[in-house]
């Protein structure tokens, strides 16, 4: 059975969050670089921005794997989930726990713990209530996964198959990266529809079968 031919099976996605599974490109480089030099962050603190799907929860896992830090989310954090290496994600979703969220923050910093946070955009666009825990996010050093080119893209592209137990071949690749709207989003949008509609169908995915389905549903 040829890549192309091979049929959809109904297997859960696959997250693959290792180092070796991360692709460093232009646009990630210097995120990378500030995680694998965590022990000269300033005061132990940095926040990792980007978009959703932009490898935000992939990286924070790398580094988690690389520091031996626990990663919970914002919305359901603790005061006693301090730790001497600890990631904090989704700080966009923090709503009525700035409490929680503050005071892990000051007990780490007196213990001189690593501290990693991550969000879809800056602090200083969101929208903290509490206005000592906005103080501090704010003076947090801050690095952006900035927009991806064509090849990350592809990579990227390549991975969300592999999770999927979806194999394609690199025509298919590149047909699709020709029709995907240019941002991490849409390249998850792109292959949860086109997994989801293949398994529906019970047929391939081929470049035949991803036309149809650009055209159905108008994102060709």
């Amino acid at each position: 059975m040829s890549r192309e031919t091979q049929l959809v099976m109904d297997y859960p996605a696959r997250r693959a969050l290792g180092r070796a599974d991360f692709f460093v490109a232009p646009c990630n480089r210097l995120a990378v670089a500030q995680l694998e030099g965590w022990s000269r962050w300033p005061e132990g603190r940095l926040m990792l921005v980007g978009p959703r799907g932009s490898g935000k929860t992939h990286l924070a896992h790398v580094w988690a794997a690389l520091s031996g830090a626990r990663i919970l989310p914002a919305a359901t954090l603790q005061p006693e989930d301090a730790a001497e290496v600890l990631v904090v994600e989704d700080i966009e979703k923090i709503g009525k726990n700035e409490a929680a969220l503050f005071h892990v923050y000051n007990t780490m910093a007196a213990m001189g713990g690593a501290l990693l946070m991550t969000s879809n955009a800056a602090p200083a666009r969101r929208d903290i209530a509490l206005p000592d825990l906005r103080s501090r996010l704010q003076s947090v050093p801050l690095v952006a996964l900035e927009s991806p080119d064509d090849r990350l893209l592809s990579m990227i592209m390549a991975k969300l198959f592999d999770d999927r137990q979806l194999r394609v071949s690199q025509k298919l690749l590149d047909y699709l990266l020709k029709r995907v709207g240019r941002s991490y989003q849409a390249v998850n949008a792109l292959v949860t529809g086109l997994d989801k509609a293949a398994l529906e169908a019970q047929k391939p995915l081929s470049i035949p079968f991803a036309a149809a389905y650009l055209k159905e549903t108008g994102d060709g």
